[in-house]
């Protein structure tokens, strides 16, 4: 009977373990994609429509950080509140920033948007 409850309770740590890395692997991708599309409207800053195509991504990448932001700050989250605070700090920088390239876009504004999202992606997948 103990042997059955210790290879349960294994199982269940082994199917946590696989959601959480999971989870962590879509949040990488997903920071990917966007420091991906922010990353092609710096490489078509010249092009016709770009303004939509950068509109478009800037929307995306705003959501996916809500989406964090949320997450965060939801009592349920097992972060340790130092750090729910300095992600929740690198959010209100993130929301900042979109708003300021929104009102006066420059592409040189961008570059920090696609490095937080990729440094944060690598830091999820453990490089």
């Amino acid at each position: 009977m103990q042997a059955m409850a210790s290879n349960t309770l294994a199982n269940a740590y082994k199917t946590v373990h696989t959601l959480t890395v999971r989870g962590r692997d879509f949040e990488a991708d997903v920071l990917t994609k966007c420091a991906v599309k922010l990353n092609e409207c710096i490489q078509k800053w010249d092009l016709p429509d770009n303004s939509n195509r950068l509109s478009e991504s800037l929307r995306l990448n705003q959501r996916v950080w809500t989406i964090f932001q949320t997450d965060i700050a939801d009592d349920s989250c097992q972060l340790p509140n130092d750090m729910r605070v300095s992600i929740l700090r690198l959010i209100s920088f993130i929301d900042k920033h979109t708003f300021a390239i929104l009102m006066n876009p420059e592409k040189e504004k961008l570059k920090i948007l696609v490095d937080i999202n990729i440094n944060l992606a690598a830091g999820l997948q453990g490089r």
